[in-house]
């Protein structure tokens, strides 16, 4: 029988990184990708390098047991009790947002000494509000992702047919659970991850989503989560929504849809990455994509519908890139586009991504606007072709697409 976790060393390497400094860590992402197993590993981590269990405080504010903390007061003076005076104490808060006035409560115990303070939440509004105020510049945000290729591939022993286990990832996702579904029953697991993705999916437009924006036509919002998820890899705006969703009888405004966008964006389930000119350095506001968290919930909303491989490995990509921590964008060069342009510690660097470029014309057509940027950061053409990976045109690296997804 499977490990009942995923391992999640890059993101607990982070958090070690941060430990006992002197700002509050702050764990974001969608529900169920894995934020309170990393606190309990970090937990773990934090018992055996010897801090005793005195000094670790654990509330999980969407556990019943904890109904009685749901104010920043009680939150607080529950918290403050149990300080140990004498060495340090950690203390993590896993889904702050559920406290009312919950930023009271963390400015409060930033301030006593020796408390090395975690909060996790998923809703990126807890941070762009008081607490943002509150704290500013007393916190560092750890962006918290469902399993990349290599993490999964690494849980499930899938190395020996990466094409497989690629495709089985594509399809079902990467929520951790989903792996461990896969890794830890015989046989075909199929509806028991579609009724755990459905779960999760219906509980993040419901407490995430529409419950923030006060949301009460929840169809509407649905017809909008499946719009965009056809739409991956495609040019998006208000505009298209609302003639989509007028020509099918729903009359909505574009201010609604920009409204229902945000929601979407703050739960964490879609993630919107802006076009930047390449030549005039430039970022530009109209047009931008969106690229849903996980693709095993696209392929849930889909069924039946074809998929097109491209967008989904484009989709993947795209969450790759920003779990590596880079800042995307998708590049405009003259009347073409690159998929991904990424600024990070190395500087900026070019991707464009294809499920094949085997076909003469289609190689062309994918190095043509990587070969319009006339400088000399890195370039690189991502293709799930085993063939001729490791090529170069020009300068522009032919990489296998899974290869590069595992860190090879």
């Amino acid at each position: 029988m499977a490990e009942t976790t995923v391992p999640r060393k890059k993101y607990l390497e982070r958090l070690i990184a941060w430990r006992e400094k002197a700002v509050i860590k702050v764990i974001t992402g969608v529900r169920r990708c894995g934020k309170s197993t990393l606190l309990s590993q970090y937990m773990d981590y934090l018992r055996t390098s010897g801090v005793g269990g005195n000094r670790i405080i654990s509330v999980n504010l969407e556990d019943p047991e904890y109904r009685d903390l749901l104010t920043g007061d009680s939150l607080y003076g529950y918290i403050k009790q149990r300080l140990n005076k004498k060495a340090w104490t950690y203390v993590f808060i896993d889904e702050a947002q559920q406290c009312v006035e919950f930023e009271r409560a963390v400015d409060g115990l930033f301030i006593q000494k020796n408390v090395d303070l975690y909060i996790t939440g998923s809703n990126a509004y807890m941070l762009s509000g008081e607490l943002a105020t509150l704290l500013s510049g007393r916190y560092v945000e750890l962006s918290m992702l469902p399993l990349s290729f290599a993490e999964y591939a690494g849980f499930t022993r899938a190395f020996r047919n990466r094409a497989r286990a690629f495709n089985t990832y594509l399809q079902y996702g990467a929520f951790p659970y989903v792996a461990v579904l896969q890794s830890g029953f015989a046989g075909s697991q199929d509806t028991l991850i579609r009724t755990y993705i459905e779960g999760i999916y219906n509980t993040i437009l419901i407490k995430d989503a529409a419950r923030r924006e006060q949301i009460r036509d929840t169809g509407v919002l649905e017809d909008i989560v499946r719009f965009l998820c056809s739409a991956i890899g495609s040019p998006v705006s208000a505009k298209n929504i609302v003639n989509t969703l007028n020509s099918g009888g729903r009359k909505i405004s574009a201010n609604t849809v920009e409204g229902y966008l945000r929601a979407l964006r703050e739960s964490f389930i879609f993630y919107k990455i802006n076009r930047f000119d390449i030549k005039g350095k430039e970022r530009l506001k109209t047009l931008g994509k969106y690229y849903i968290v996980d693709t095993g919930i696209r392929n849930l909303l889909l069924a039946g519908s074809s998929a097109d491989l491209g967008h989904l490995l484009e989709n993947v990509i795209c969450l790759e890139l920003l779990r590596r921590g880079f800042k995307v964008n998708i590049g405009k060069v003259g009347e073409k586009e690159v998929d991904f342009t990424v600024q990070g510690p190395d500087g900026t660097a070019y991707y464009q991504a294809a499920a094949s470029a085997l076909d003469p014309a289609t190689l062309e057509r994918e190095l043509g606007p990587l070969r319009k940027i006339r400088d000399n950061h890195p370039k690189y053409l991502l293709t799930l072709d085993e063939y001729m990976s490791g090529a170069n045109y020009d300068g522009i690296r032919r990489i296998n697409a899974v290869e590069w997804l595992l860190g090879q």
